[in-house]
C-alpha cells in the first residue's frame, strides 16, 4: 500500500470517514481506492467476536475460550502464561476473520471497588506494564494487532463515562501511565484505546499532553489511537489532539463537524492527513484473510487450565490441602455448581465449553457426604455477577450476607473448613482465622473447574502471588470515603496506593501484595547487587515440584521479579536487571475545580440525573425499559449457559445506561441515537418542549460514506 499516494488521492469526505468507525466494530472501507475495512473484536481474555454483524449486545458472540481474566494471570507473576495466552487468542482472531483485539487492559488498581478491576492486572505499575506487554507479544506474533486500554487514569466505573481524574503530573506519571508506557517501548502495540474520562478537566480523546506529548513524542509510539467506544468529546479538538479515530462511529455530528472544520480553516489538513496516516499504516500491517485452518478447541480448553492452576494463590493452609481424596467431604455454596470463571461486561465471551467444579468432581468420583458424616468442608464462595461488574463500582468490599451465614454454619460445626474464592476482587474475610485454608481462583476462565480439581487434590501445586494487597477492611484503603461517590474523582493519595501505602504508614493488611504459599517449601539466598543486577538463588526444601517468584523491591518498590520451576532439592540462581528510573522531577500539586451543578440538564449530565425533572423522569424510564425487556426475557428461558449470559447481559445494560452521559450515549450509539436526539433529549428534560421537537426534527446531514457509493 503506497500510503502517501492514496492520501493524496482522498478526498476530504473520504478522509472524515476513514477516521470514523462503522457498523460498531469495523473501520470505513474506501472501495473507490483498494482501503479495506479493519475488523475489531472485544477482549481481552478471550474473543468477544459479535454475530450477526453488529452490536448485538454481549451475549451473543461466536464461541471462543474463555480464558483466565487479568486479576488472575498476574497472579501468576508469570509472562510466559500471557505470551501462551495471547498466541491462542491471536489464532481464535485469525480464525474469525478479526484484525485487532481490544485489550489488554492495563490501568493500575487504586482501589479495591472498582468493577473493572478483575480485567486489569495489578496495583503495581510494574507488574502490569511486564504482564500486558506479554500478552500484546502473544496476541501480536499472530499477526494480530491490540489495543492497550484505557489511556489513562481510567480506575473507577461509577462516574467514568463524563468523571474528572484530578491529579498531580507526579502521579499521573510515576504511577498511572508506567505501565503504558513500559508496554509501548517494549512491545510496539498496534493501537492505545483513550479512556472516556478527563484529566485534570481535559477529555482523553482530545488530550494532546497526553496523546501527542507523552506518546508520542516522548515515548515513540508509532501506532494508531482510538477512542473506547463512546469516548468522543469533541471531533476536532480530538483530530488535532492527536486522536485517529473515534468508535463506534457512524456518528453524523462529527464527521459534519471535520468537514465544517476542514472548510473553515480551523482543522489543519496535515493534522487530519496525519490521523488517516496511522490508520492507513494500522490497516496494511493487520488486516488479513481469516485463517480457515480448523481450530483446536481442546487444546485452548487444556490451556485455560493449565494458566488457571499456575495462577491461583493458596492465601493460607494449616496442612489441610492438598487433600487425599481418600477422605470424607461435604461440599457446598453457590459457586460448586455454578462456578463464577469470567467477568461480567463488554468482556464476557460466549465459551466453547465449561468445566465447572462440579463435573470435575464428578470425572474423579468425587461425592458429597451429609454434614453428621464429614471428615472436612469445601465452601466454594466468591463473589457473583450482581455484585461485580463493568459499569458499576462495588458498593462495599464484603462477600455476599448468605455466604458470611453459610461460612459461620459451617465452621459452627467444628470441623476442618477450606474456602475457595472465585471472583475479580478483593474482599474481606472476616472468617480468616477460624478456618483451615483459603484457596483463591480468582475468575479461572473455561476450564476452571478442572484447575480447582487439581489444585485441592494435589496434582498440582499452587504457585500464583497476590497481585494487590488484601486489606483487613476497606476502611484501610487510601482515599475510601470519597472514591467513587462524584464525578470528580481526586488522586490525593498521589503515588501512596496498595503496598505503597500500607507500607509507609504502617497499617497492617489480611494478605500483603506478592503472598502465596505452596505445597512444598523454599529457601532463598540474599540479594547480590553487581551493578544494575542483582542475583538470587532459591532452592526448593520440601518433597514436591513447585513454583516460587524471586521479587526484587528497592526503597519499598518492586522492581524485577522471575518466576522459577523447581524439583525437590533443586536450586536455581535467578538474575534481575533494574532498568534506570526516570529521575526527572514533576509537579506534584494539582488544582480541584468545584463539581458542575447537575441542573441544568447537559449532553454531560450522568443518565441517572435526569430523574430530577418530570419529563426527566419519564425519558429515564423509557430508555431502561430495554434493560428491563431483555431482564423479563432471560428469566422465561430455560435454565443454562444461555439465560445465564442473557441475564448479565441485561444487567450489564442497566448499569451502562444509569452511567451514561447523553453525550456518550449518542458517541457509541451512531445511528439509532445521533446528536440532535441527544440534543431533544436535553431541552425535553429541561422542560423546554418545542425547542426539543425542533431538535428531534432537525437531522445532521452528512455526505455518503464512501461504502454506500
Amino acid at each position: 500500500m503506497d500510503i502517501e499516494s492514496i492520501l493524496k488521492q482522498m478526498t476530504v469526505e473520504e478522509k472524515a470517514a476513514l477516521v470514523s468507525g462503522t457498523d460498531f466494530m469495523y473501520t470505513n472501507p474506501v472501495p473507490r481506492l483498494g482501503i479495506p475495512s479493519l475488523c475489531m473484536s472485544d477482549g481481552p481474555h478471550g474473543l468477544r467476536k459479535q454475530t450477526e454483524g453488529g452490536d448485538n449486545g454481549i451475549s451473543k458472540s461466536e464461541p471462543a475460550t474463555a480464558f483466565p481474566t487479568a486479576v488472575t494471570t498476574a497472579s501468576g507473576w508469570n509472562p510466559d502464561n500471557l505470551k501462551k495466552m495471547g498466541a491462542a487468542i491471536g489464532r481464535e482472531c485469525r480464525h474469525y476473520g478479526v484484525h485487532t483485539l481490544l485489550g489488554p487492559g492495563v490501568n493500575i488498581k487504586r482501589n479495591p471497588l472498582c468493577g473493572r478491576n478483575f480485567e486489569y492486572f495489578s496495583e503495581d505499575p510494574l507488574l502490569a506494564g511486564v504482564m500486558g506487554a506479554a500478552e500484546v507479544e502473544g496476541v501480536q506474533s499472530q499477526g494480530v494487532g491490540v489495543s492497550v486500554k484505557h489511556f489513562a487514569m481510567n480506575s473507577s466505573e461509577n462516574y467514568r463515562f463524563m468523571g474528572n481524574s484530578v491529579a498531580s503530573e507526579n502521579t499521573i506519571r510515576n504511577l498511572y501511565l508506567k505501565p503504558f508506557e513500559y508496554i509501548v517501548k517494549h512491545a510496539r502495540p498496534a493501537t492505545l484505546m483513550c479512556a472516556y474520562n478527563q484529566i485534570n478537566g481535559v477529555y482523553c480523546s482530545e488530550n494532546k499532553w497526553l496523546l501527542t506529548e507523552v506518546l508520542r513524542k516522548e515515548w515513540g509510539f508509532d501506532g494508531a489511537v482510538m477512542t473506547d467506544w463512546g469516548a468522543t468529546h469533541d471531533r476536532v479538538a480530538g483530530v488535532k489532539a492527536g486522536l485517529d479515530l473515534e468508535m463506534p462511529g457512524d456518528t453524523a455530528i462529527c464527521r459534519r463537524r471535520i468537514l465544517d472544520a476542514v472548510a473553515e480553516g480551523s482543522l489543519p489538513m496535515a493534522d487530519l492527513d496525519q490521523a488517516c496516516r496511522n490508520i492507513l499504516r494500522w490497516i496494511e500491517r493487520y488486516v488479513q484473510p481469516a485463517d480457515e485452518t480448523p481450530m483446536d478447541w481442546d487444546a485452548h480448553h487444556a490451556l485455560a487450565a493449565e494458566i488457571a492452576a499456575d495462577c491461583a494463590v493458596l492465601m493460607k493452609n494449616d496442612g489441610v490441602l492438598p487433600l487425599t481424596g481418600t477422605g470424607k467431604l461435604h461440599i457446598t455454596g453457590e459457586l460448586f455448581e455454578n462456578m463464577r470463571y469470567q467477568g461480567a461486561g463488554s468482556s464476557m465471551i460466549h465459551p466453547t465449553r465449561v468445566t465447572t467444579v462440579k463435573a470435575a468432581f464428578q470425572q474423579r468420583g468425587i461425592r458429597s457426604v451429609p454434614l453428621a458424616e464429614c471428615d472436612t468442608i469445601l465452601v466454594f464462595a466468591g463473589l457473583t455477577d450482581e455484585y461485580e461488574s463493568e459499569g458499576c463500582d462495588r458498593e462495599n468490599m464484603r462477600l455476599p450476607e448468605k455466604q458470611l451465614r453459610l461460612i459461620d454454619e459451617m465452621i459452627a460445626t467444628g470441623k476442618k473448613v477450606v474456602i475457595v474464592l472465585f471472583g475479580g476482587g478483593v474482599v474481606e474475610l472476616p472468617f480468616n482465622d477460624r478456618v483451615s485454608a483459603i484457596l483463591n481462583m480468582f475468575l479461572p476462565g473455561q476450564n476452571g473447574g478442572e484447575a480447582t480439581a487439581q489444585l485441592l487434590f494435589g496434582e498440582k501445586n499452587p504457585s500464583g502471588k497476590l497481585a494487590e494487597t488484601w486489606p483487613l477492611r476497606y476502611e484501610d484503603v487510601p482515599g475510601h470515603e470519597s472514591f467513587g461517590q462524584t464525578l470528580q474523582e481526586v488522586y490525593a493519595e498521589g503515588t501512596e496506593v496498595g503496598y505503597r501505602y500500607y507500607q509507609k504508614h504502617g497499617i497492617p493488611v489480611r494478605y500483603p501484595f506478592g503472598h502465596g504459599l505452596s505445597y512444598t517449601t523454599f529457601s532463598r539466598s540474599k540479594w547480590q547487587k553487581d551493578g544494575n543486577t542483582c542475583t538470587q538463588t532459591i532452592t526448593n526444601t520440601g518433597s514436591r515440584f513447585g513454583g516460587e517468584v524471586a521479587q526484587l523491591y528497592v526503597d519499598g518498590e518492586l522492581r524485577g521479579f522471575r518466576k522459577v520451576y523447581l524439583q525437590p532439592g533443586e536450586s536455581r540462581t535467578v538474575s534481575i536487571t533494574v532498568e534506570p528510573e526516570d529521575e526527572t522531577v514533576y509537579p506534584d500539586t494539582y488544582t480541584v475545580p468545584p463539581l458542575p451543578a447537575k441542573y441544568p440538564i447537559t449532553t454531560e449530565s450522568r443518565f441517572s440525573d435526569l430523574q430530577q425533572t418530570f419529563m426527566g423522569r419519564i425519558l429515564f424510564n423509557a430508555v431502561l425499559s430495554a434493560a428491563h425487556k431483555q431482564m423479563k426475557q432471560a428469566e422465561k428461558m430455560p435454565d443454562g449457559p444461555e439465560k445465564d449470559n442473557t441475564r448479565k447481559g441485561a444487567l450489564f445494560l442497566k448499569r451502562i445506561l444509569e452511567s451514561n452521559s447523553l453525550r456518550s450515549m449518542s458517541m457509541s450509539a451512531g445511528k439509532s441515537f445521533p446528536w440532535n436526539f441527544a440534543e431533544g433529549f436535553v431541552n425535553l428534560a429541561n422542560g423546554r418542549l418545542i425547542k426539543g421537537a425542533k431538535a428531534f426534527l432537525s437531522p445532521i446531514k452528512t455526505p455518503t460514506l464512501p461504502k454506500e457509493e
